[in-house]
């Protein structure tokens, strides 16, 4: 591939230039009040094939871009794994994406991985994602140019403009849903629903405890396999994976933000959310060190210095849909949440697609308003080919 003269791209592969893939948006966002850096750590272990499980059936290739006098002005990474086949094409992924507001710089950090993919086989690219799961560093913030919930997207204004010059197309919408811990903003039909099945004995919801990880993790593993496994892109989770999660979030879970809801004793439906700990990890500069991890607990066990709720994850088997299920573990989690000494005042729920309409509903009959979007654009290789947006799911 032909470069132009004033630009240099190189591959991220010693120390040095790792180091460089992580300075660069401290940099870059320097200015900004709003960007909070991620840690280095939670980046670095995308990339670790020890790590992360995409490596086995999948491989990763990190970019630089240098000016003429060697300063970075860009960076991305380029990815594919074996969930590319569930695509009508061979689709891979472009993310981890910084750069100035140059349109030709932009260019050449898509052509690069084009070019980089096309020798792995693929026909298409998806961007800006993760290479792991969907609810960390994934899309383009297009709206709501505010403080970003953990490991969620945060970028300039004119990204979306680089993604569309180049050639991208919309795949979808990725909203964040807003809302405040008072009464007033639940809708009445969530309180009379939610109320009606508290009080059907078939019915039970509970807050998880924590003494009891295997239990919890294998309901789990049986509500997200139903309800979350049939979309496209997400594998079934085995019960390693469950496992690994709820030893994951348990540091820093509040079990008041953790609740099942089964019926006639099955698990039908769970709802997760963590305290936002990007607004302790703001401080930290991308560092996670020993003193790092004192602080954190220090500040969120004692301190109590998050306020701001994230949702995580939100399942119901789909043949419960439109049961009241989903109210009913809203109106198990308000008797908290409406508590004047919940630690608590609002709840961002992020990760929500245009392709799902019942999610979306749901979120705004509890008072949900969108205060975030994110997109998913897709570049098909064969110019003659159309971009087709993600179908709507069947519920």
């Amino acid at each position: 591939m032909e470069v132009s003269k004033p630009f240099i791209i190189r591959e991220v592969n010693d120390k040095k230039t790792r180091k460089e893939f992580l300075d660069f948006p401290a940099r870059l966002y320097k200015k900004d009040k709003n960007w909070s850096r991620p840690l280095n750590e939670d980046i670095e272990k995308v990339f670790d094939p020890k790590q992360n499980k995409k490596f086995r059936q999948g491989n990763a290739i990190r970019y630089l871009l240098q000016n003429a006098e060697g300063r970075v002005i860009g960076k991305i990474a380029a990815f594919y794994d074996d969930g590319s086949a569930k695509n009508e094409q061979p689709t891979g992924g472009i993310g981890f994406f910084d750069c100035i507001n140059n349109q030709e710089a932009a260019n050449l950090l898509f052509d690069k991985s084009k070019e980089w993919l096309q020798l792995q086989g693929m026909e298409a690219m998806d961007g800006p994602v993760n290479f792991g799961e969907r609810d960390s560093f994934w899309g383009c913030l297009v709206e709501g140019y505010t403080e970003p919930l953990y490991n969620m997207p945060y970028n300039f204004p004119y990204y979306k403009d680089l993604f569309l010059n180049y050639g991208f197309g919309l795949y979808f919408n990725q909203y964040t849903y807003h809302m405040k811990f008072i009464r007033s903003e639940l809708q009445d039909v969530v309180a009379e629903k939610g109320m009606r099945v508290l009080n059907n004995p078939d019915y039970s919801f509970e807050m998880i405890r924590m003494d009891q990880a295997e239990k919890y993790a294998l309901d789990f593993m049986e509500i997200f396999n139903k309800a979350w496994a049939r979309f496209p892109g997400v594998p079934k989770m085995r019960k390693i994976q469950a496992m690994a999660l709820m030893k994951e979030i348990k540091p820093i879970a509040d079990p008041r933000l953790i609740y099942f809801g089964y019926h006639k004793g099955q698990p039908v439906a769970f709802f997760i959310m963590m305290p936002d700990i990007s607004q302790i990890f703001k401080k930290f500069n991308g560092n996670f060190n020993l003193f790092n991890k004192i602080r954190f607990l220090y500040l969120l066990k004692v301190r109590k210095k998050v306020n701001r709720v994230m949702g995580r994850i939100f399942g119901v088997v789909p043949q419960f849909h439109g049961k009241g299920v989903e109210s009913g573990l809203v109106m198990a989690f308000a008797r908290h949440a409406f508590n004047p000494n919940f630690p608590y005042s609002d709840l961002e729920m992020n990760w929500i697609g245009d392709f799902n309409p019942i999610m979306m509903k749901t979120v705004e009959q509890i008072g949900g308003k969108i205060n975030k979007i994110h997109q998913t654009y897709r570049y098909m290789f064969d110019r003659n080919k159309p971009v087709k947006r993600m179908g709507k799911v069947n519920q």
